[in-house]
């Protein structure tokens, strides 16, 4: 039986890269040792680190006044990083409160600074994305935060907030690398690294260069993102195994076509699993206003919550695998990150039907 493993992260990774890294797992390309065994200043494990951003930099255009990061403490440790480097003196932050992934952020923010939430969805349970004619910007603002992707309550932006001269962070944790994105446009993206990246451990920063070097008075060394930008993210130990298998799915993403072929594949598989329960007669239920269902997680609800644990009974014994929906939202979560094939979407939406018709 095929496993299909559905979960909001640690989630699914590629096969080929699985398979290549229990190939490479004794012995890394005759080295004699497993890249968990290598020094980080060793040139075998310096060179994989090398690999790593290049290809990095390469699948997302990456300008070169940008520096790649690899760092630990995952998303949450970003929440307080951000305040302390990229405030610079100014009184407040603006951010884009669009669900649990965001208050999080503005909780953590308010402890170093001033925040202007200058948008939230709250009066629908977090169920679309506020309009951005409606947002209450401050020109002044040290930076504007938001979350394109919300893993628990599936809403996605389909568009990048013009913010002109305020620098732009936004936290890719659930969507970096599903799509195709202008860095550019951005002064500082993260993202952790367990749904589209590789393994729990690993923490993506990418920061335009003029943002760093004005960090907080008495900021611990470890949460300056300059002494980690001249250091090249080895100030101190990197987790050089989560690196490595980062760098395996960077690799996998350029043989098969790149972000850009990705996206269409993400496309496809949300447009086929949204289809699913939009057919369905009302016996499924996704809450996301349509112009803002995410393709990577998609929340749905069956017409009576007593059917859930046979639901989730049955798709276990199908090995349709962690599609329970988040303990805040409870019905159904499906992740259906990069390294989701298709067959496995076509397998829920098989199995989603049946069940329907056993059950409607």
């Amino acid at each position: 039986m095929t496993i299909y493993n559905f979960s909001a992260g640690p989630a699914v990774l590629p096969k080929e890269v699985l398979q290549q890294a229990q190939a490479e797992l004794p012995d890394w390309h005759g080295s004699g040792m497993s890249v968990m065994e290598m020094s980080h200043r060793g040139k075998e494990y310096m060179g994989i680190h090398a690999q790593a951003i290049a290809d990095l930099r390469e699948l997302m255009g990456i300008p070169a006044n940008y520096k790649v990061l690899f760092l630990q403490g995952g998303a949450h440790l970003q929440f307080s990083m951000i305040p302390l480097n990229l405030l610079c003196g100014k009184d407040s932050a603006d951010y884009v409160d669009t669900g649990e992934w965001s208050k999080k952020a503005i909780g953590e923010a308010k402890k170093f600074g001033g925040v202007n939430v200058v948008a939230d969805n709250n009066d629908s349970k977090c169920t679309y994305v506020p309009a951005f004619a409606d947002w209450k910007c401050d020109p002044s603002a040290a930076y504007l935060h938001y979350t394109p992707n919300e893993t628990i309550g599936g809403v996605e932006f389909g568009w990048v907030p013009n913010t002109g001269d305020v620098p732009l962070v936004a936290d890719m944790s659930s969507n970096i690398l599903s799509r195709s994105y202008d860095v550019s446009k951005f002064g500082l993206i993260y993202a952790g690294a367990q749904k589209n990246i590789g393994p729990a451990g690993v923490t993506l920063v990418i920061v335009r260069e003029d943002l760093l070097g004005q960090v907080a008075a008495n900021t611990p060394t470890m949460l300056d993102y300059k002494i980690h930008a001249d250091g090249d993210s080895m100030y101190n130990t990197p987790p050089t195994y989560g690196i490595y298998i980062a760098g395996l799915v960077f690799q996998w993403l350029r043989k098969n076509g790149g972000i850009a072929a990705m996206e269409q594949t993400n496309i496809a598989k949300a447009k086929l699993l949204y289809g699913a329960i939009d057919a369905s007669n009302g016996f499924y239920h996704c809450p996301v206003s349509q112009a803002d269902r995410s393709r990577m997680n998609v929340p749905f609800t069956l017409k009576d919550s007593a059917l859930d644990a046979d639901f989730l009974k049955q798709a276990d014994a199908r090995g349709l695998l962690q599609l329970k929906g988040h303990r805040s939202v409870g019905g159904m979560r499906a992740s259906i990150y990069n390294a989701m094939p298709l067959a496995g979407v076509q397998a829920l939406v098989d199995f989603m039907g049946e069940f329907a018709r056993q059950r409607g």
